[in-house]
């Protein structure tokens, strides 16, 4: 499960898609920029490779639902 999931435009004209997004998951940070496409290019660290497809799997979901709902 993803902790204190945030995430914030890129750009100060909010019409623009593009969010940074920052949250914990199994105590360790992340963070990465949410594209309009749904691609996640990712800051610093980025999780295993084989924990990659379930955290992107739900960033996604929250993106889905706190930005297009």
């Amino acid at each position: 499960m993803l902790q204190h999931f945030h995430f914030k435009p890129l750009f100060e004209n909010s019409q623009l898609p593009g969010w940074i997004i920052t949250f914990y998951y199994k105590q360790q940070y992340y963070k990465a920029e949410y594209k309009k496409d749904g691609k996640i290019n990712w800051i610093g660290i980025k999780p295993s490779e084989e924990e990659l497809p379930v955290v992107e799997k739900m960033v996604h979901e929250l993106m889905l639902f706190h930005v297009y709902d």
